[in-house]
């Protein structure tokens, strides 16, 4: 997914604005939202089942929020669901982003607008603007779903067929050759919410729509009363990336100070800034007992090279560190001490930190939090374990690209 990044940064160094020694800044939390219910999605087969069937189900509105959205199979499905509902009198709303989704033909939107839909492209593509505001770093990488507004999901999972094939049936990590990337399929994770949290994802959404300009928003029931379904409390946290403030950042570094047992966090894209790999070091040497679940390999070379220059000083600090190699590995989730939780679209990097839209659900539940481990220790038995005496020995060329990707890091 960040080949089309890669292929822009010479334009995003042009329009960086915020200095790469700086750390990224926290946002103050968004209240409580009590009594709600959540589900945990694993990988895109279930994850799309899931959409689809709430979208099926749809009586009012369909509001979509996405990163990519993709022509070919999955998009043909969205259309079918689409004018399907639209013709039952339900409101469709979509928001995409020009660079996550720049491969998808132009004709495919307009489709769907002739279908009814209302389609806005976030921050089009336009090199015309980049000695103006315009801003190319600042880009749309949530993945909300909002039904009826009844029903919400968000994680790491876009509308592509990349996820068309899940991560658990392929071959054990024990089963991988050294250089192989041995897959066919994508390990992320999505969740499903119910309750009177869906309300806050409506607003984010609409807000988002505003926000763009993208017109006036259709006439429907976006706000209906909820009745409580279960007893999670939850947090939506988003991010603010015209100030280059994250409400995650907050609260993941004010999770990780208070830890006592256990940080665990599977991440699709790892390069920390310097707070972030202090609360680590600080949790490990207390005797926390901290766990990163990193790619063996990703969709871009750089970010895995970038995780890997933190490697050394995380290992010595007592972090243990695992690498997914079994298929692409996209998931951004975290489980503090059992019973805090995190699933959405924010990577511990700085481009979601300070550059883009993003979105997460924080679960603070000790039932979910089991759950959440249970995940987390399937994904250690299908990675590589990385051990320090082992990385002290590794090549003089994987240091090197190493040291190169660090260069870039506040870009990738």
């Amino acid at each position: 997914m960040r080949v089309v990044a890669g292929a822009l940064l010479a334009v995003a160094v042009a329009c960086a604005s915020t200095p790469a020694n700086s750390p990224a800044r926290a946002k103050p939390p968004p209240p409580l939202s009590e009594r709600n219910d959540a589900q945990i999605l694993v990988d895109g087969p279930a994850t799309h089942r899931a959409m689809f069937a709430a979208m099926e189900a749809a009586r009012d509105n369909i509001n979509l929020e996405t990163y990519i959205l993709e022509g070919g199979e999955i998009g043909e499905r969205l259309a079918h669901v689409v004018a399907k509902k639209i013709a039952q009198g339900v409101q469709v709303n979509v928001l995409y982003d020009s660079v996550g989704s720049i491969d998808t033909p132009k004709e495919y939107f307009e489709a769907l607008r002739k279908l009814g839909a209302h389609v806005c492209e976030f921050n089009p593509v336009n090199p015309a603007k980049a000695s103006g505001d315009w801003e190319i770093n600042n880009r749309n990488h949530r993945k909300i779903l909002v039904v009826d507004g009844r029903v919400a999901f968000t994680g790491g999972i876009n509308i592509s067929s990349a996820y068309s094939a899940g991560s658990r049936s392929l071959r054990r990590a024990s089963q991988v050759k050294p250089g192989e990337k041995s897959a066919h399929g994508w390990r992320d994770t999505q969740v499903r919410a119910e309750g009177p949290v869906v309300e806050r994802f409506q607003r984010v959404f609409l807000d988002a729509w505003a926000q763009e300009d993208c017109g006036p928003v259709p006439k429907a029931r976006y706000y209906p009363r909820l009745a409580p379904r279960g007893d999670m409390e939850m947090q939506v946290m988003t991010s603010d990336p015209e100030s280059g403030r994250s409400q995650m950042y907050g609260a993941l570094l004010d999770a990780m100070a208070k830890a006592e047992r256990r940080i665990w966090i599977t991440m699709g894209y790892f390069a920390p800034d310097p707070p972030t790999v202090q609360a680590l070091l600080d949790a490990a040497r207390r005797g926390v007992d901290v766990r990163l679940v990193l790619p063996g390999f990703s969709d871009f070379w750089a970010p895995v090279y970038v995780a890997r220059s933190h490697y050394a000083e995380l290992l010595e600090g007592g972090v243990h560190i695992y690498e997914w190699k079994r298929a692409l590995l996209h998931a951004k989730t975290a489980v503090i001490d059992g019973k805090w939780s995190s699933i959405g679209s924010t990577n511990l990097d700085w481009r979601s930190f300070v550059h883009n839209y993003e979105a997460d659900l924080v679960v603070h539940d000790a039932r979910f939090g089991g759950e959440m481990e249970g995940l987390f220790r399937q994904d250690v038995a299908a990675s590589v374990e990385v051990k320090r005496d082992e990385w002290r020995q590794r090549g003089a060329v994987e240091r090197v690209k190493e040291w190169v990707a660090r260069r870039w890091e506040y870009l990738l």
